[in-house]
């Protein structure tokens, strides 16, 4: 069956498109790789309900490994076969964006939404003693959950500090929300007596077989280190903010920017339309802006992707969420001091054992002049990941951050792996 409308990815951007495409009157297929809608935001345990899947065409365990245009749609080629539509909504989401420093290969280290993702699918706390560090707001969550848990959370070490968002009293002031939901972590921290520490973060990861200590570092205004202190634990959960998975609208030719945060983010207008006819983008793939704002747009994409349209109070209601977005990206900065915490000997790329010196190498002696270059001169990004992990550290060692760049490590033919033996069992038909 032919659709009108593939809503790819089934977390809150792509379920609020599906929904509002459903009710407006489209057929629609929505897609995901997971077993159970909800993306990274709903996750849920094995057997567990999770959000209320829209009564759509649901077709879990479809990881999309390419989308491609054709004389009356699209087609997008998953593991599990294909499926036709008149349109797509892309709404796969965002990673964990990480930055590298000494040690952050050792076991015991997770992304902040690793450890979250453990906790929330499968009741696993990484660990007894656990240290969260980085930046956002995401740190919060991670830090009460893990201690609601029964974690013991030594301190929560933010890099920056949320009194930025005091320099944008109307963005904060329009969106209560997420003030009440900000000051419930508060509390909950509070009564578990788990400190937040801002201006500081963790800058090296210490142990033999496993994580044993991690260096904790006060920070001047660019990220420097100031003063060093260790701290026991046997866990690091560390974030560092979100990339967004652009691999589909990078395949469909869609246009990209730099966003507020550093992020290479699609192109949309008002309407939630990509550069290129027939596709629409919801959610983190075009701005990280959180799950409130993810359905929102996700909204707005159903509606007129189906041939409707919003009415003002939705309107109204994605400029407030954005402009809290742009705040907190504001005061959430990725400052250059982190490079600072680095030696040469510290790996960036993990898949190909690539360290900071080789990349430094080939900007100042071998002429690489952006990321791409670096990548084929001494390999960071050409492994397993496909530079999902190194991508945005190695954008920033080889100089400024630009979308060029940035484009350069994102895009890939090849979405998400796939087996020769399932594409060996589909008739692939040419574009």
């Amino acid at each position: 069956m032919r659709a009108d409308i593939a809503v790819l990815g089934a977390g809150p951007a792509g379920l609020a498109a599906a929904a509002a495409a459903h009710r407006a009157g489209a057929r629609v297929t929505l897609v995901d790789s997971a077993p159970r809608a909800g993306g990274q935001y709903w996750r849920h345990r094995p057997g567990g309900t999770g959000p209320r899947t829209p009564p759509v065409d649901f077709r879990p365990g479809h990881a999309i490994w390419h989308v491609e245009r054709t004389a009356d749609g699209f087609t997008t080629h998953t593991n599990a076969g294909e499926i036709r539509s008149a349109t797509v909504i892309v709404a796969t989401g965002a990673y964990d964006r990480q930055l590298p420093f000494p040690g952050w290969t050792l076991p015991g280290v997770y992304t902040a939404g690793g450890a979250q993702a453990l906790l929330k699918g499968h009741g696993v706390v990484v660990g007894d003693r656990v240290v969260v560090a980085g930046t956002g707001p995401f740190l919060l969550p991670v830090a009460t959950a893990l201690a609601a848990a029964g974690a013991r959370v030594p301190g929560v070490f933010e890099a920056g500090s949320p009194l930025g968002f005091a320099r944008h009293p109307a963005a904060v002031l329009r969106n209560p929300a997420k003030l009440a939901e900000g000051a419930g972590y508060v509390r909950t921290l509070r009564r578990h007596r788990i400190r937040v520490h801002t201006g500081q973060t963790v800058v090296a990861a210490h142990g033999g077989d496993r994580l044993e200590a991690v260096t904790v570092a006060k920070l001047d205004a660019a990220w420097r280190v100031v003063a060093e202190r260790d701290i026991e634990c046997d866990a690091l959960a560390v974030g560092y903010g979100f990339t967004p998975q652009l691999e589909i609208p990078l395949q469909l030719g869609c246009d990209t920017h730099l966003d507020a945060d550093g992020s290479l983010v699609a192109t949309a207008d008002d309407e939630q339309r990509a550069s290129v006819a027939g596709v629409y983008l919801a959610g983190e793939v075009c701005g990280v802006g959180g799950a409130q704002l993810s359905l929102v747009e996700g909204e707005i994409a159903g509606r007129h992707a189906a041939g409707g349209a919003p009415g003002g109070k939705l309107l109204r209601r994605r400029a407030a969420l954005r402009r809290f977005a742009a705040a907190m990206h504001r005061t959430y900065p990725v400052r250059p001091g982190w490079q600072t915490w680095l030696d040469d000997d510290t790996v960036v790329c993990r898949c190909e054992e690539v360290p900071v010196g080789e990349v430094r190498r080939a900007v100042s002696e071998l002429g690489a002049s952006e990321p791409r270059a670096v990548k084929l001169l001494v390999r960071p990004g050409m492994g397993l990941c496909q530079g999902r992990v190194c991508g945005y550290a190695t954008a920033c060692l080889t100089g400024p951050l630009t979308a060029a760049g940035l484009r350069g490590l994102a895009a890939r033919p090849i979405a998400q792996p796939i087996t020769l033996a399932a594409l060996a069992e589909q008739q692939l038909e040419e574009p």
